[in-house]
């Protein structure tokens, strides 16, 4: 198959979301898949049968829906452009972390070899993007990103954040006027019960900060 005669960016939407999904321990079914990417279940069961015809995805109706190793090599070259990009125009052109996203997937899709090894020279081969999310390698490898929910941290223990699980461009906002970024150190002092907020230190101020918030937010 020549992938980029036969793929669309559609195509490429489509893949990287079913990856996304099951790297978070999602059971990717037609629903899910929809919800992620914000169609009609139906267009997604379309798409995803034009996935199968292409060799990118196991599918079977009412079944979960899986990469075949074809899907996943896109998937991970399309998420490879996407990750370095929101990196590139968050380090060199100094876009803050809230708005590189959207920007990246507008470019993900045009990005040529040439740029993309372009990118990665100027960046050094980086391993994280802003939000502390693996870039997949040239050949295809992801780099686990090891750490616990900032919700189950030991209190009055100091943590360095890793990675934040967050793409929605308020909650970014919000949480960078607490400067919660990667590479942070936040130290839970209280936990409220029934998974109320947290009381937390980050550099030497004090927040409150939402549970769900704090269980987007991996730390070591």
């Amino acid at each position: 198959m020549d992938e980029e005669k036969i793929l669309t960016p559609a195509h490429e939407d489509y893949v990287k979301a079913i990856y996304m999904l099951y790297s978070r321990g999602v059971e990717v079914t037609n629903s899910a898949l929809a919800n992620q990417l914000k169609v009609a279940p139906a267009s997604a069961t379309n798409m995803v049968k034009k996935l199968s015809d292409l060799g990118l995805v196991t599918y079977e109706p009412y079944q979960s829906i899986a990469l075949t190793p074809a899907g996943e090599l896109v998937a991970l070259e399309v998420l490879r452009h996407h990750r370095l990009l929101e990196l590139y125009l968050h380090d060199k052109l100094n876009l803050p972390w809230e708005m590189v996203h959207e920007e990246a997937e507008r470019l993900e899709h045009v990005l040529s070899e040439a740029l993309e090894d372009a990118i990665a020279a100027a960046l050094g081969n980086p391993t994280v993007d802003p939000h502390g999310d693996p870039i997949p390698t040239k050949d295809g490898k992801v780099e686990s990103v090891a750490g616990l929910a900032l919700s189950l941290a030991e209190l009055k223990h100091p943590y360095t954040i890793v990675r934040v699980l967050l793409q929605d461009a308020e909650r970014l906002i919000y949480l960078g006027a607490m400067q919660l970024y990667p590479n942070a150190t936040v130290t839970v002092l209280k936990r409220a019960p029934f998974d109320g907020p947290l009381l937390i230190e980050v550099d030497g101020e004090h927040h409150a900060l939402a549970h769900d918030l704090a269980e987007c937010i991996i730390v070591k």
